[in-house]
């Protein structure tokens, strides 16, 4: 959400980004916006006028019941009645105003960096660079779910009939895998002088709302029913609420802070052949990382997020690619955003494994994340990215160390987290 100041004084600017984002049909809102934001002034100073007065008439009535001038005062009081009247009316006019306004700035995408590239969706993402060298073997490689069930390490038949399609049993070596993954990821960040967490895992709305858009919400979050509580769709949500409504002195700056958690999300559509298995799912496990810095700060602690990740693959031998996100591909609360992809050896392709995102102040402004400097008070900025999220995370991981004789390899990083093995053998 960005500065309602900013937008009155910059409403051009506002309309230009939005223009950007290719949401033309959001450009009505900042001159409906502006025109709100005019009446709630007029009506709060109208109602400061009448403050003020009430407590200047005050004093006259005590003034004068003191002097006797009992009728004199009694008109008075009539005036401070009638303007007790006009002033309940004003509080209930600001109130609905503000109320429209917030729902308004709710929808107004955030402006975004100015280097980041103008495009309609994920199409036009820009490749920025990449590491490892994406190798094909020179044997066929089997579809993830056929590789896993090689090992019987993974039963989604039981899985639909116990909670239906986007579910899945790990089972075996494959899910000491995934466990060795997530705990390799956990002290990996831990040695880069990251505080692990363990967060809640259910959110309230006013948190939900905090941290991501209507549009987003609706696509991606459980409600619990009955409840004001959200099942979290990555623990971002829930580790950014953890600052809400506080202030931070400065010099407790950053916050760099890991967790883990399950993730859940409803990811609504159609998706495609290669989505099948264990691609797209409603429930997963991740390692995660956010920061909560100072804004002169936050593009360098951008750069250093996606490197974890970046560093992470690399060192268990994955070839991957940073893709920066142009403008349309831009969550709504997003400044700048990078993708890290996997090099997938079956499909010949790189594909998503983490994204990392800087907020800037939205999510500080909309959850009032302050910092206390030496000038005064101001928003925070928030940023987040994926270490790891398997088990979608863990197609890269067999694709890439997958042998000819159908057995996959483990990296010496992650062989302490699998008991000494050096590779994953067929049953």
């Amino acid at each position: 959400m960005i500065d309602i100041k900013f937008l009155r004084e910059n409403p051009e600017v506002v309309k230009e980004n939005i223009r950007k984002k290719f949401q033309d049909e959001k450009l009505p809102l900042v001159d409906e916006v502006i025109e709100l934001d005019a009446q709630s002034r007029t009506a709060q100073k109208e109602a400061d006028d009448l403050r003020a007065n009430r407590n200047k008439i005050s004093k006259e009535i005590g003034k004068l019941m003191g002097q006797g001038k009992k009728e004199e005062a009694m008109a008075m009081k009539e005036q401070v009645n009638a303007d007790a009247k006009r002033l309940s009316e004003l509080e209930a006019q600001e109130e609905e105003l503000q109320a429209r306004i917030l729902k308004i700035m709710m929808t107004i995408p955030n402006i975004i960096d100015p280097s980041v590239p103008i495009g309609k969706n994920d199409t036009e993402n820009v490749e920025v660079q990449r590491y490892g060298e994406p190798v094909v073997p020179d044997f066929e490689i089997p579809y993830h779910t056929e590789i896993m069930e090689s090992f019987d390490g993974i039963d989604l038949d039981s899985a639909r009939k116990v909670a239906g399609n986007g579910f899945y049993y790990l089972m075996g070596d494959i899910a000491r895998l995934h466990s060795a993954v997530i705990a390799y990821a956990r002290d990996f960040m831990i040695n880069r002088g990251f505080t692990y967490c363990v967060p809640p895992f259910m959110i309230r709305s006013n948190v939900v709302t905090g941290v991501m858009s209507f549009a987003e919400m609706d696509a991606m979050m459980y409600k619990i029913e009955g409840e004001d509580l959200y099942l979290i769709g990555t623990s971002e949500h829930s580790m950014i609420g953890k600052f809400i409504d506080t202030i931070i002195p400065e010099e407790e700056l950053p916050k760099t802070l890991t967790s883990y958690s399950p993730c859940f999300r409803k990811e609504k559509g159609a998706h495609g052949l290669e989505e099948r298995g264990v691609y797209r799912i409603h429930q997963f496990e991740k390692q995660e990382m956010i920061v909560v810095c100072k804004p002169e700060d936050s593009k360098m602690w951008f750069d250093k997020l996606w490197q974890n990740t970046v560093d992470l693959f690399r060192s268990m031998d994955i070839p991957v690619r940073t893709l920066e996100c142009c403008s349309g591909d831009l969550a709504d609360l997003k400044v700048k955003s990078v993708d890290v992809e996997a090099w997938s050896p079956r499909q010949k392709k790189y594909f998503e494994v983490g994204s990392c995102s800087n907020l800037g102040d939205a999510q500080a402004r909309r959850l009032k994340i302050r910092v206390n400097g030496e000038n005064g008070k101001y928003f925070a900025h928030t940023l987040n990215n994926t270490v790891v999220a398997p088990p979608r995370m863990l197609i890269a991981f067999l694709e890439n160390n997958l042998q000819a004789d159908g057995s996959v390899r483990i990296p010496e990083v992650l062989q302490p987290y699998m008991g000494g093995m050096k590779e994953i053998r067929k049953k």
